[in-house]
């Protein structure tokens, strides 16, 4: 650096010498020379800024020994929350969704490895098979009715039911949980009991696929929860708590953390109908696409009339469309399922989000039969 900047390292001696071979010129007496070129460090130092070595790296402070045993105590509790397990006493198998699936069907295949639990590992003291958590023993299912009709206590009155309904029902409601595709779930569970402990009823607004069937809904709400619905307009419920409801002693929901991939099942549209041949099925595909769609659902809509509507039409119709523009392929193949047990019928296409339904020959069969 030296030889770079030779100017930095002058002797004072140097300065003055340079200094003195200056010529005075009168006229050029305002010029001012700058400071830094007569500026210098002692001989003995190299002072260089820009250029200069970097400090020393401190050394760590030792640890105290109260710190170290605080740090002791933090591991061991992290190892037990990670052992930590639930007793699970609640009695029903615990599912991602109540309303939305049927145990009946069993998956013909799984997408994730059965031995990930949503629950987490080690936190539940059940077996998760892939699709549930079974119980590990058949409880007493008159002793849990009778423990449910402790909690509610006596039926409200409707004074009672109507102050309470005047309460909750609006959409400003602060205690609200939106019920949406997934149905009732695991989780909601949780939800709804940490509403209840400030408030004696809870607002739930339904959207989407499970509309179809408010009825299973509300089911699914009392038996798993444990209240009772006393108010239902449309696609909005208030669910109520209980008199001797006690938030100290409610039951432990574990809670899930994260959402289990859905598993494979059987194909929902065969190619050829049952009861059809290949080319009727394929007129009959080619008819519904044809016709004029009975209804455009939106998607997470309110779909409750709907069942209802399909129900007439298949009184004059044999084949009908429903226009699913925008809602999802997902969701129209779960209202093609719901509307098959419901109304009942058969599903025969799904394309374009475009759903056709065929009322099938139950009908003429019964006619001919009588």
């Amino acid at each position: 650096m030296s030889k770079l900047f030779p100017w930095r390292h002058l002797t004072r001696q140097a300065q003055n010498t340079l200094y003195s071979k200056i010529p005075s010129i009168p006229s050029l007496s305002f010029i001012k020379i700058p400071h830094f070129l007569f500026h210098s460090q002692p001989e003995e130092e190299d002072f260089d800024p820009p250029f200069s070595p970097t400090l020393k790296p401190r050394k760590p402070n030792k640890k105290k020994k109260g710190e170290k045993k605080q740090n002791a105590s933090s591991t061991e509790d992290c190892e037990k929350v990670h052992n930590f397990t639930v007793n699970s006493d609640l009695p029903f198998d615990y599912r991602y969704s109540y309303s939305e699936t049927n145990p009946a069907v069993e998956p013909i295949g799984f997408r994730e490895p059965t031995r990930f639990s949503p629950f987490g590992p080690g936190r539940l003291d059940r077996k998760w098979t892939g699709t549930s958590a079974p119980r590990l023993q058949s409880g007493d299912l008159e002793k849990v009715a009778e423990e449910r009709r402790l909690v509610l206590g006596e039926p409200l009155s409707e004074e009672e039911t109507a102050e309470l309904v005047e309460k909750y029902r609006h959409d400003d409601c602060s205690r609200q949980i939106n019920l949406g595709r997934g149905g009732v779930t695991h989780n909601m569970l949780e939800d709804i009991h940490s509403h209840w402990k400030r408030a004696e009823a809870v607002r739930i607004k339904c959207l989407g696929v499970p509309t179809l069937n408010m009825d299973n809904v509300c089911s699914h709400l009392e038996d798993k929860s444990g209240g009772k619905v006393v108010y239902r307009h449309i696609n909005i419920l208030l669910l109520y708590r209980g008199r001797n409801y006690d938030p100290k002693s409610r039951p432990t929901v574990p809670v899930m953390l994260w959402k289990p991939l859905a598993p494979i099942y059987p194909k929902l549209v065969k190619n050829v109908a049952d009861g059809l041949t290949f080319e009727e099925t394929k007129a009959m595909r080619n008819k519904g696409l044809n016709a004029p769609p009975l209804t455009k659902l939106s998607r997470n809509g309110v779909y409750v009339y709907v069942v209802d509507k399909v129900r007439v039409a298949f009184e004059t119709e044999e084949v009908i469309r429903l226009d699913c523009t925008h809602v999802g392929t997902s969701d129209c193949k779960r209202i093609g399922v719901k509307l098959r047990d419901l109304v009942p019928c058969v599903p025969i296409l799904f394309k374009d989000e475009q759903i056709i339904l065929w009322r099938g020959k139950k009908d003429e069969e019964q006619n001919s039969g009588s």
